[in-house]
């Protein structure tokens, strides 16, 4: 393969300002300069600066934990690097995050990554966005030979495969997942020849060798950018430290690392094949090096002398600010018609698919045949095309993931992720990959919604019936709505499909299946998160109720009212954003607060909307808050067991009757 001069002595200035880059750190976080925790990319050089010269600017990137090199190798700055890295706010992501975590999106850097394998389904997700927008953009994964044996592997290689997604994933296999033989957890020689399984190509190459790279990745590009799927490229390389800075390595055989280094090296291999070739002198190596040691001393500088961010900036950047139309605007006169729960969903779906093309609905189950776990999203599928409606695996990993990649790359995807007790399955997704805009300093955007079916009286057992609303809430960066009416399910829906930041939405299955009815107006509205609704004004006690606990409330409280007992109840609808006001200016009129609430009560969104009333109410309060909420116990199966469970509004007016 032909490359110009010009390209060969940049690929050798990229090497050399990786190695020098990561020696200065390693010096640096000696010295206490560093904080935190330092994985580096010394002694891989060829294979970051192989692959990335393989690619365009546009292209993006996934990285890993030892993220430096891939960042420089596809364009990077030193100096905001080495900022961000000292923890300064001139760094790319503010000081936000750090080492592990270093991205440039301008740059297509979707982000260095702290867990194993996380670039995978994230990649895939852009790869995804490339191929829906037609940009011919495509999404190179780097991954170490530990992710291969990751879930995560599995079902974002096999999902990218099905769909001949334009991502190629390079694996840098340097023999240790961690500080762990490869050889000693996995039985091939070559993890390329994984490939096979999958139905793609897979090459294995000399990683130390950035001409074998260049060919391997270029090959596979192209191969990509002409809509011929994914390819694995194995580069089989060596990193001269330890798995992090402060790594013994007393699990590396000495004779096995000076080999390496003295034998491979991949910066000296190189230096020696351009004076070969004739492409440069001697003269114009040690040049390109001086110049380099010159940048890195400039990079130091920079980093030593930029501030830190102000203690508050902490706040910033957990959300984006979104423009939404106001609660009740619609389209027509004022018309109304009446439908069910479920048929308020499919509308919500249906109005948003043909408002924005960047809409796509991607999860199990959702093709034409079945139409969504509850036929949520039936009829869909045939109206707009199997690249709007996307049937998955059951890869729930690859579908959070990909959603989440697709979603910085400018699409507006839907997750659907079935009953919410899946949504454990794609954990880190939620716990550690939905931090991407704070994590890169606020220069990320995640427009994504991830719907799923919530609660129990369907007898489902415990893996199909949990409320996790609480559960999530101590995750930031995520908004989570839980709405109890036909009226609030669409309106709240169509204003998540539209919100820039990340919307966890939880529709409840009894309300889904028992034909709940209600009104609605004939044409376009919304409902803005975060602000409750009043369903019923009273005087006497104040219930705050979520999702099907709301109508339970409202028959308790028509109850009561023959009593002489006038009951207001507060459905929040979104649980972050939390409305607090509302709830607040209620129970400051009432003096008295019960929550009801389908989780166990441990934990439970009850706890928080109770501490907050205990926090900044605790002098209008005339008796203690009361929570109605399940027992802290599985959801059991059966159906007298599954009744006792779930509180209704026996429970709620024995509760009530106790603080009156």
């Amino acid at each position: 393969m032909a490359i110009e001069k010009e390209k060969l002595i940049d690929m050798y200035r990229r090497m050399v300002r990786i190695r020098r880059f990561e020696d200065r750190v390693r010096r640096e976080f000696a010295s206490g300069k560093i904080p935190g925790f330092v994985h580096l990319y010394a002694g891989e050089e060829a294979t970051a600066v192989g692959a990335c010269a393989s690619l365009r600017p546009e292209d993006y990137i996934t990285s890993t934990h030892r993220g430096h090199g891939h960042l420089i190798a596809k364009g990077g700055k030193t100096d905001r690097m080495m900022a961000e890295l000292f923890g300064k706010k001139t760094g790319y992501n503010k000081g936000k995050g750090g080492s592990m975590h270093i991205a440039d999106v301008e740059l297509g850097i979707l982000g260095a990554n702290g867990i194993v394998g996380a670039g995978i389904p994230i990649a895939g997700g852009a790869a995804l966005s490339s191929k829906m927008r037609k940009t011919k953009q495509v999404a190179v994964c780097f991954l170490g030979d530990g992710a291969t044996n990751t879930s995560r592997f599995h079902e974002g290689v096999n999902l990218a495969a099905v769909w001949n997604l334009p991502v190629v994933y390079v694996i840098e296999n340097n023999l240790y997942a961690e500080c762990t033989p490869f050889s000693d957890v996995c039985k091939l020689a070559n993890v390329a020849d994984r490939a096979t399984a999958y139905g793609i190509p897979g090459v294995t190459v000399d990683g130390n060798d950035v001409l074998a790279v260049y060919e391997a990745v270029s090959e596979a590009v192209a191969r990509a950018r002409k809509g011929e799927g994914p390819t694995l490229v194995e580069c089989k390389t060596y990193r001269r430290y330890g798995h992090f800075e402060g790594d013994p390595c007393n699990y590396q055989p000495t004779a096995e690392v000076e080999g390496w280094k003295k034998e491979k090296d991949p910066i000296t291999r190189f230096r020696k094949k351009l004076v070969e070739m004739g492409t440069a002198t001697e003269q114009e190596a040690d040049k390109v090096e001086q110049e380099i040691d010159n940048e890195i001393e400039e990079a130091v500088k920079f980093a030593e002398e930029s501030p830190f961010p102000a203690p508050q900036e902490t706040l910033d950047d957990v959300y984006i600010e979104t423009v939404r139309s106001s609660e009740g605007e619609s389209t027509d006169s004022g018309s109304v018609k009446e439908i069910t729960y479920l048929q308020a969903i499919i509308e919500a779906y249906d109005e948003e698919l043909a408002r924005d093309p960047n809409v796509f609905i991607m999860g199990e189950d959702i093709g034409e045949a079945w139409g969504g776990s509850l036929g949520d999203v039936k009829g869909l599928q045939a109206k707009y095309g199997v690249e709007r409606i996307r049937h998955t695996p059951i890869s729930e990993t690859a579908i959070l993931g990909g959603c989440i990649g697709a979603a910085a790359t400018g699409m507006r995807p839907v997750a659907y992720m079935f009953f919410a007790d899946f949504t454990g399955v794609a954990g880190d997704e939620f716990i550690n990959q939905l931090k991407m805009r704070y994590m890169f300093g606020g220069k990320a955007k995640l427009p994504l919604t991830i719907t799923c079916a919530s609660g129990a009286g369907i007898s489902g057992g415990a893996q199909h019936s949990k409320s996790l609303e609480g559960f999530y809430m101590c995750i930031p960066g995520i908004k989570i709505v839980s709405p109890s009416t036909p009226y609030d399910v669409k309106g709240l829906l169509k204003s998540a499909i539209r919100d820039d930041n990340p919307v966890l939405f939880f529709y409840h299955k009894a309300l889904m299946l028992g034909g709940m009815k209600g009104k609605i107006p004939e044409g376009d509205y919304t409902v803005p998160l975060g602000k409750a609704d009043v369903k019923r004004v009273g005087s006497d006690v104040t219930v705050v109720a979520i999702s099907l606990m709301v109508n339970r409330a409202l028959a308790a409280a028509e109850k009561l009212q023959e009593k002489g007992i006038s009951v207001e109840v507060v459905d929040p609808r979104t649980l972050v954003p939390l409305d607090r006001r509302t709830i607040l200016d209620s129970v400051r009129k009432t003096g008295r607060l019960v929550i009801m609430d389908e989780e166990p009560v441990t934990g439970s969104a009850a706890a928080e909307i109770a501490a907050i009333a205990a926090d900044e109410a605790f002098d209008s309060l005339k008796k203690p808050i009361k929570r109605v909420c399940a027992p802290d116990t599985p959801v059991p199966f059966s159906p007298v067991l599954e009744k006792f469970y779930m509180p209704d509004e026996e429970d709620l007016i024995r509760a009530i009757n106790e603080i009156m």
